[in-house]
């Protein structure tokens, strides 16, 4: 039986390779991510040969389909007989188009799908966020002049100089938001302290955007791949105009123009959210699916 484990920091230097090799473009094959929301969500990860397993930490898990080389049938039936153990079918999470197709081949006819919507990843092309050129982008293009011309900024990248300060920001920022969604904030803080904690460690790389000298905005995320980005996490102060698309522009246009990719992750479902991504008009809305087994 498949040993799972909660993720630590040192599980990165065998983790992190197999999900570069693999190239995946879905955000939950990121290390960093997973070790940020891990005390959240109670993940666990497994080793099979040289496959990266993950298992969330629900009542009835679901489980995330291999990544790497490897017999991929031989660690589905593992997974198989892991979920028979917790007496329920074998369900996975997030499998994209690419994997439907593969778990398919493997076990024609044993799974349904189904799409999970608010769980499709935003993807953009870098040169899109750092340009913003065209009619589409000229709402954005309005919003960044306004920020630039109006305020007294800086932008930096994201240290340990300033680290203090964005956790002193998000703070703020829950205040103004506390109140909307309190569990979620609550557990978003979470994740972003233990990632904040071991940014240098997990690769992370960040911006910071200043007003005045008072750090207004911040960012971070990690590579995917040498030709995508993930983009973890994005603060603002909604109430200051600019803010967000002042950030998303110069975080890309210092810090990730070397790639081609920039994956800024899902919508939760959430409608606001999904308006404000769909407004950069992504190049891939990657769709994710859920897989349960028949048998």
């Amino acid at each position: 039986m498949l040993e799972f484990k909660k993720p630590e920091l040192q599980d990165k230097a065998w983790v992190a390779p197999i999900m570069r090799e693999a190239n995946e473009l879905a955000c939950e094959y990121c290390f960093g991510n997973l070790y940020m929301w891990s005390s959240v969500y109670k993940n666990s990860i497994a080793r099979y040969g040289n496959l990266f397993l993950a298992r969330d930490g629900g009542e009835r898990p679901m489980y995330l389909f291999p990544c790497g080389n490897g017999s991929k049938k031989a660690a589905v039936e593992e997974l198989m007989r892991c979920a028979a153990n917790d007496g329920v079918p074998l369900k996975m999470y997030s499998l994209t188009p690419k994997k439907v197709r593969e778990l398919e081949t493997l076990f024609p006819g044993q799974f349904d799908y189904f799409p999970m919507r608010e769980y499709f990843d935003y993807i953009y092309l870098s040169q899109d966020l750092i340009t913003l050129a065209g009619r589409k982008y000229h709402a954005k293009r309005n919003h960044l002049s306004y920020f630039k011309k109006t305020f007294q900024w800086q932008y930096e990248p994201l240290t340990e100089k300033n680290m203090d300060e964005c956790l002193s920001m998000n703070d703020s920022w829950e205040e103004k938001n506390l109140e909307k969604n309190p569990e979620e904030i609550g557990n978003e803080r979470i994740a972003i302290t233990r990632g904040l904690d071991k940014f240098f460690e997990l690769g992370f790389t960040g911006g910071v955007l200043r007003v005045d000298g008072r750090v207004v905005a911040y960012t971070f995320g990690e590579p995917l791949s040498d030709k995508v980005f993930c983009t973890h996490v994005e603060k603002a102060f909604a109430d200051m105009r600019g803010g967000y698309p002042a950030i998303n522009q110069m975080f890309a246009e210092n810090a990730l123009s070397s790639y081609k990719l920039i994956n800024r992750e899902e919508d939760t479902g959430s409608e606001g959210l999904r308006k404000a991504k769909e407004s950069y008009y992504p190049a891939v809305l990657l769709p994710k699916y859920r897989a349960v087994y028949k048998g």
